[in-house]
């Protein structure tokens, strides 16, 4: 088995070298943007995403910090930290995952099947048990209001604030409420 650093390269290759678009953040390989496409034949296709991706330094060992950047109503992702509840990542991650995993199994599994039962985003999950119909027509207003190419660029706060948290991944608002976001600094 390789160590660690040698692993988180090879990860951060292989997903650049995929089809997604990555961005590496202060020129190294611990803090990522990825771009995610909504998955095909789900409320959210259509839709492009910014990922933030936080390798830790017992990656693979310990999971990736992983977060929506733009704004998204599923049930298990917080509206405004953009922080995803989803068990792979969280609790059963493995070495045996790797960073395309990531993006071509958990990601999608989330978005295509939302566990209302166990919800960061109570509103979502209460609309999408009491009335499917809104929770569909809110997802995809979602999607076309934060979700689209032009609209997905000043979605992110200023890449230099180290998170102390997995949690606070990015502040997940509009650009409209920025100034209310502690630790944001002019560069």
């Amino acid at each position: 088995m390789s160590s660690p650093s040698k692993r988180r390269e090879m990860d951060v290759m292989k997903l650049m070298m995929s089809d997604y678009v990555v961005e590496p953040i202060n020129d190294g390989i611990n803090e990522l943007n990825v771009e995610f496409h909504g998955p095909k034949e789900s409320l959210y296709e259509g839709g492009l995403w910014k990922i933030r991706v936080e390798l830790p330094d017992a990656y693979p060992y310990k999971s990736p910090s992983i977060g929506f950047l733009n704004r998204i109503f599923h049930p298990n992702v917080d509206e405004l930290s953009g922080s995803v509840c989803l068990d792979v990542i969280n609790q059963s991650w493995s070495p045996m995952f790797d960073l395309l995993n990531v993006f071509e199994v958990f990601l999608p599994q989330l978005l295509l099947y939302p566990n209302p039962s166990d919800p960061l985003n109570g509103d979502a999950a209460s609309l999408m048990i009491k009335d499917k119909e809104q929770y569909e027509k809110k997802v995809k207003e979602y999607c076309e209001l934060y979700a689209k190419k032009g609209n997905i660029s000043g979605t992110v706060t200023d890449d230099s604030d180290e998170d102390e948290s997995n949690d606070d991944v990015s502040d997940g608002r509009s650009e409209s409420s920025e100034e209310d976001v502690a630790g944001n600094a002019d560069p």
